[in-house]
């Protein structure tokens, strides 16, 4: 290996909390060649994030305190250096994507702003030239029309997009070193190749040094030129990719290869086991031309009319009971504005919803209850979906609470059973989600959408921040509730290889239509549309011989072409 960008010496935090005092991060040690992808793994909790914040001294809480050990960037310790100095290394030396995107973008700062905040400020540039850099990485990242969008806000963007200007905020400084949180959690699969592909190319043109954090061992396997594995705030193993991905010495890290759902051992769903749902009964979900249209621009003072712009267009489906129907497509395609108008959440511009029957336009009033009864929802971000204010116990006993089908005095002991199926511990029922790690906030949701015992769940991108253990847990507690509850799940995501081996139906939408419906085996292995072949194509292989940058440009190349279409 090279000599070392930044070493990593016996690195220990702990947290000092009332009465106690507890190891975070255990000694770890870490070298980072000049030019080098190290990706970063383990389950949710592992110390994987704090580890990183360590290394910039943005440490989330005032009660946790680098202990022991050093962090030497080209020789300099930055557990020594002032905060003065740190904040020039900030940015301009180590820069950070976050994982989650809106909680570090400022709300009321135009996106194209933030990004030339840090141009101005570490590369004393004025606020043209800024803005030109910015409208280019606007463009790099994959933002469509960056002219237009550099005067946006964040709340006018999709999580995935979100997370695009989040990543042009790490690179417009030309850091030394990236830190990379989980920064494809909320991409479809074409723009995470897309991503990758430009922290690559980054790597190769500027001798940029990489520290990838993610679950996916998929994206891991192709990008990474060193694997290191952390669990419990301890360093477990780490070397080449293949090394470890080969002859892995560890028993987690044998455990967390076998969970990918790309393993061959892990079989997608055939179109016999998909035939098996589709009895002759009636569907517990129908729509029927189905249009949502927003409006945007327009002025009453200068008197120009409002434009719409349409979210679902004219989308017609029959969903059976016990169905697992998985939907997939590209940030802004419309999944999320469908699964919200089935709910009621979001209004619908003309056609039909019945669920059970009840039609949703007709009988608003009967619908709504209906639906609230019987179905939930598992939200895309896991932070904004809980309140700030209530324990995990009081936010799952309040829908108990207000469903009425457990008893008052049976609550606790309900909430505990959730909190197992879920994959957490009883005593995050106590706990609020500040406290805890996306995952663990993610687990909870879950956790509160099966408190309704709903016969329907719409799951929206629900697994994205999980660890694929925890990824494989959840996906066999839906797979088992579905084969013992009869549960319909409509479950929209990003990852094809979760939707393969769990749905036996996919619908694949594109520009608020769909462009594909079919059993889960046919639509993966004989896409008929081209767009569905360029999502297939994208899908990243924990085989590290297979290769990323030839799928993101033939898959973007793909994608442009059909863009150009009428």
């Amino acid at each position: 290996m090279n000599t070392p960008i930044l070493s990593v010496r016996d690195l220990t935090v702990k947290a000092h909390l009332d009465g106690e005092t507890r190891v975070l991060l255990d000694h770890v040690s870490l070298d980072l060649a000049k030019g080098e992808i190290l990706g970063l793994v383990g389950e949710s909790g592992s110390g994987k994030s704090l580890f990183c914040r360590s290394l910039v001294r943005l440490l989330p809480s005032s009660r946790l305190k680098i202990e022991d050990g050093a962090v030497l960037l080209e020789g300099r310790d930055l557990t020594e250096v002032s905060d003065a100095e740190m904040l020039k290394v900030r940015g301009a030396e180590i820069g950070m994507i976050f994982q989650n995107p809106t909680s570090h973008l400022d709300p009321v700062m135009r996106i194209g702003d933030q990004i030339s905040e840090g141009i101005r400020y570490h590369q004393g540039l004025d606020a043209c030239a800024a803005r030109a850099a910015a409208t280019e990485i606007l463009s790099q990242v994959g933002f469509p029309d960056p002219l237009c969008q550099y005067d946006n806000y964040p709340h006018e963007f999709s999580g995935g997009m979100r997370q695009r200007a989040m990543i042009a905020v790490a690179l417009s400084c030309n850091p030394k070193i990236l830190i990379a949180d989980e920064p494809t959690t909320a991409l479809d699969v074409t723009i995470q190749a897309q991503i990758l592909t430009l922290l690559m190319e980054l790597r190769e043109t500027r001798g940029l040094s990489i520290i990838l954090i993610t679950h996916d061992l998929g994206i891991v396997a192709q990008t990474c030129d060193r694997i290191a594995v952390m669990r419990g705030g301890k360093l477990l193993e780490q070397g080449p990719k293949r090394q470890i991905l080969s002859q892995p010495k560890d028993p987690y890290t044998t455990r967390l290869i076998h969970s990918h759902p790309s393993m061959p051992g892990v079989e997608p769903v055939t179109e016999a086991a998909a035939s098996t749902v589709a009895a002759p009964v009636k569907p517990i979900l129908e729509i029927d031309d189905l249009h949502v249209r927003f409006p945007i621009g327009g002025s009453f003072f200068r008197g120009s009319a409002a434009k719409t712009i349409s979210a679902v267009s004219g989308i017609s489906l029959q969903i059976m009971p016990g169905e697992t129907v998985g939907i997939v497509g590209e940030s802004g395609s419309g999944k999320s504005t469908l699964a919200r108008a089935v709910l009621g959440l979001t209004p619908i511009s003309s056609g039909h919803i019945s669920f059970e029957g009840v039609d949703l336009a007709q009988q608003k009033t009967a619908g709504l209850a209906k639906l609230r009864r019987e179905a939930a929802m598992v939200f895309q971000d896991p932070f904004n979906a809980l309140n700030p204010r209530m324990t995990i116990g009081q936010t799952i006993g309040e829908v108990l609470a207000v469903q009425g089908k457990v008893a008052r005095v049976d609550i606790p002991d309900r909430i505990g059973e959730l909190l197992d199926l879920v994959g957490l511990e009883r005593d995050f029922a106590d706990r609020k989600p500040r406290s805890m790690s996306g995952g663990q906030c993610q687990r909870a949701g879950i956790a509160r959408a099966l408190a309704v015992d709903p016969k329907l769940i719409i799951a929206d991108e629900c697994v994205a921040a999980l660890d694929v253990t925890i990824q494989a847990q959840i996906i066999d507690l839906f797979r088992e509730l579905a084969a013992s509850m009869n549960l319909t799940l409509l479950f929209i995501a990003h990852d094809l290889a979760i939707v393969r081996n769990l749905c036996a139906r996919t619908i694949v939408m594109y520009r608020g239509e769909v462009v594909e419906d079919g059993p889960s085996a046919q639509v993966f292995s004989q896409p008929k549309h081209a767009y569905t072949a360029a999502l297939v194509a994208a899908i990243p292989d924990i085989d590290p011989d297979k290769p990323l940058l030839g799928n993101a440009e033939e898959a973007s190349g793909s994608i442009r072409s059909i863009k150009r279409m009428p």
